[in-house]
């Protein structure tokens, strides 16, 4: 007897739909349930932000360039896909910040930018002693009174003091999101400080007692110290390449976008933008905030998701000859101080913190542009900006002559801001879904966490939730 398959459909074909899409067909498989599986994509394309360009032996990242290896969920999709093996470590290097003109060395024993460890941070350049005796305060001041959210830097100036904030903690915590550190919300970015400080009182005295002692490990063929994060030898978009190869036969569908959703009884019936009518038992939703509130506008609900700003920012990737570029610092790149008068805000030395990348007798740099309330810069050309960050990059390091090439990439109005009331807001949109579409889930960046793992421990929540809804599991 045929049994009728529950018809899944998974809006979005970035790291968290493929993830959900991959998941949801091997539970199927190993526990035999009757599910077809339906991934959409927009665009031609997938893997969303990641996207990788391997160019003249270079590997290239546009968007995410790695993810932290402690969050296990990356790693294990790749053990799954059986592409473990392509996994590599970063290079540890000395990181910097730059101030005032000057590449100064991030303290030792900083962790997140919390010094846990005195000597560094007294001898570091970083701060004026005025601002290394307040970052003391920190020693003797009560508890925040604050209940629920609050800003990021409501919550470190109070400890720290502002200079603290400005030259390290707010470089080293809003880079990822390219966001306003006065604006960004502890309980959805960092929730970890706020826990320590209602334990210990003192966040120095506290990350130095819960953070574990770590036995340096050594990789066994070059002696140097391992990193913190993982990407592929050939990139990114390895991972991507893997789950689109192993997903069924007919389960992704590209360059197609839904029109409009209504609900049918437990059912959702989709009108797709090239006429065709799908209807599906249940919906993974993995697009942006704004594509998913549009799409919902009609039914009056996740109107409150408009609230999560966006911005704007791009990457410039510079591919150099050796003797083009001189560096006196040894490291693998820096972050800028907002203090700074810089357009850039970061640069990583790939050559250096990822040398599979990189040719023999190549050097290759990556410069950040763009955040929060300085986006205009995203809308230049593309000479325009190259020549800004070289002009940029030239008051740092020596550059002789112009890049091989450059590759710039621009992610317009795509960076979602974790903002004070995120949850709240993620929340309230998750119950409105429930009441009116049961059986529609929101996964993705926009939601519970920015990272590649977060996205993935997303995908894989929205298929438990998913699979209890239609076989009450």
């Amino acid at each position: 007897m045929n049994v009728q398959k529950k018809k899944v459909v998974i809006v979005g074909g970035g790291i968290t739909g493929l993830s959900a899409a991959f998941y949801l067909q091997k539970t199927a498989r190993e526990q035999d349930l009757p599910i077809e599986v339906v991934l959409i994509e927009a665009s031609n394309r997938l893997g969303g932000k990641i996207q990788t360009v391997r160019r003249d032996g270079f590997v290239i990242e546009r968007g995410p360039d790695s993810f932290l290896i402690r969050k296990k969920s990356m790693d294990t999709f790749a053990k799954d896909l059986g592409i473990a093996d392509e996994l590599v470590r970063n290079a540890t290097g000395q990181a910097y910040i730059l101030v005032d003109d000057e590449l100064q060395p991030i303290p030792g024993g900083s962790i997140m930018g919390i010094p846990t460890e005195v000597t560094p941070f007294l001898k570091s350049n970083l701060f004026s002693l005025t601002g290394k005796l307040r970052a003391a305060g920190d020693f003797v001041l009560p508890r925040s009174g604050v209940e629920g959210d609050q800003s990021l830097g409501h919550f470190f100036r109070r400890r720290f003091g502002a200079e603290i904030v400005d030259n390290l903690i707010e470089p080293l915590l809003s880079g990822v999101y390219a966001g306003d550190i006065d604006q960004m919300s502890l309980e959805s970015t960092y929730p970890q400080f706020y826990e320590v400080e209602k334990k210990h009182r003192s966040l120095i005295l506290g990350m130095k007692k819960t953070t574990p002692k770590k036995v340096p490990q050594k990789d066994s063929h070059s002696g140097s110290k391992q990193g913190a994060f993982h990407s592929f030898r050939n990139g990114l978009s390895t991972i991507v390449e893997a789950a689109e190869e192993q997903l069924e036969p007919g389960t992704i569908r590209k360059g197609i976008r839904i029109s409009t959703i209504e609900k049918r009884g437990n059912q959702s019936v989709l009108q797709l933008n090239n006429g065709e009518t799908i209807v599906a038992d249940a919906v993974i939703m993995t697009t942006g905030h704004m594509a998913a509130s549009q799409l919902f506008e009609p039914h009056g609900i996740l109107q409150g998701l408009k609230e999560i700003h966006t911005t704007s920012v791009a990457t410039v990737a510079l591919a150099f000859p050796k003797d083009a570029v001189i560096q006196d610092k040894e490291g693998t790149g820096f972050l800028v101080s907002r203090s700074s008068d810089y357009s850039i805000t970061a640069c990583t030395w790939v050559h250096r913190k990822w040398p599979t990348t990189t040719p023999d007798g190549k050097i290759l740099l990556r410069a950040f542009v763009g955040r929060i309330g300085d986006e205009a810069i995203v809308d230049l050309p593309d000479d325009e900006i190259e020549r800004i960050v070289l002009e940029d990059l030239g008051k740092i390091i020596t550059i002789n002559g112009k890049p091989d090439f450059t590759i710039v990439t621009r992610y317009k109005e795509d960076r979602p801001q974790y903002r004070v009331g995120h949850r709240q807001r993620v929340a309230a949109a998750k119950a409105e879904l429930q009441q009116a579409f049961p059986m529609v889930k929101l996964a993705g960046a926009s939601y519970e966490g920015v990272g590649l793992p977060d996205c993935i421990d997303q995908g894989k929540a929205a298929v438990e939730d998913v699979l209890n809804g239609l076989f009450e599991r």
